[in-house]
């Protein structure tokens, strides 16, 4: 997309963190913004932000891993803007921990968000944007660990890995109506996810929750608007990959690396 202005972005998980960062860039860009989210504070702070700054935003709140408040979501943005250009899937928990320990309310809770959220956002939008006959741009937030296995992080390793997959086939789904995929694999980022757990549906909770440990990612640590702007640059030149740590290519080779070998190494 090489034109974003007046254009409309919807962004879950919009009232802080890499969410919050993408709602101020856009409206920059003189994008309209749809701001989604369970925090209704980040929420109303949000829009306030980019209203002061002569922008257009609205906020409505959404638990995404609910197929039929996604849906809303959806009717709201066409209702108030007419149409969708922009979608990003952004809003993601994690829990830590081996997975010989990982609970059923653990597995049901970051799927719901992180995996499940994706996937109502594509059902929600992506037929509508279609429809409109325009240039369009879909952002799904995964992570490095969406890409490299971390020990610690199962539950949340296998909702990115699969939300890596599902945004490298939807890119070739959606080519032919003009309509770019990129797929946010972030490492350390200044956000607050690893306080993800103030927002954890009450019903999802566990009995007895285990001690955190949380898990120390290599490389620096990013500040959100930079990451911003690394996938702005993905929108505006259709890229597939943002991954915004250089430290993450040796992980990268030395998986790849791995492949290879199996490969080279089977018996025929």
């Amino acid at each position: 997309m090489d034109i974003l202005s007046e254009r409309v972005a919807v962004v879950t998980g919009g009232a802080s963190g890499i969410g919050r960062a993408l709602v101020d860039v856009f409206a920059r860009e003189g994008m309209r913004v749809v701001v989604a989210d369970v925090d209704d504070a980040g929420l109303t702070e949000a829009v306030a932000s980019v209203e002061a700054r002569g922008g257009r935003a609205i906020a409505v709140r959404t638990d995404v891993s609910d197929r039929t408040q996604v849906q809303a979501l959806a009717r709201r943005a066409w209702d108030t803007f007419g149409g969708v250009h922009v979608l990003c899937n952004n809003a993601g928990v994690v829990v830590h921990g081996g997975l010989e320990r990982a609970s059923h309310r653990d597995w049901q809770w970051v799927l719901g968000v992180n995996l499940w959220g994706v996937i109502h956002g594509v059902e929600a939008f992506v037929p509508g944007m279609i429809a409109g006959g325009q240039p369009g741009h879909v952002v799904n937030t995964a992570s490095m660990a969406g890409l490299v296995a971390t020990r610690g992080l199962g539950v949340y390793n296998t909702s990115k890995y699969a939300v890596v997959g599902l945004s490298e086939t939807l890119a070739k789904d959606l080519a032919p109506h003009r309509i770019g995929v990129s797929v946010l694999c972030p490492m350390g980022v200044a956000t607050r996810i690893r306080a993800a757990a103030r927002n954890r549906p009450p019903a999802l909770r566990n009995e007895v929750e285990a001690e955190d440990e949380p898990v120390e990612l290599m490389g620096g640590t990013l500040a959100p608007p930079v990451v911003a702007e690394m996938v702005l640059e993905a929108i505006r030149e259709n890229r597939l990959y943002v991954i915004t740590h250089a430290e993450g290519l040796e992980p990268l080779r030395r998986r790849l690396a791995r492949m290879e070998r199996a490969i080279l190494e089977q018996k025929r």
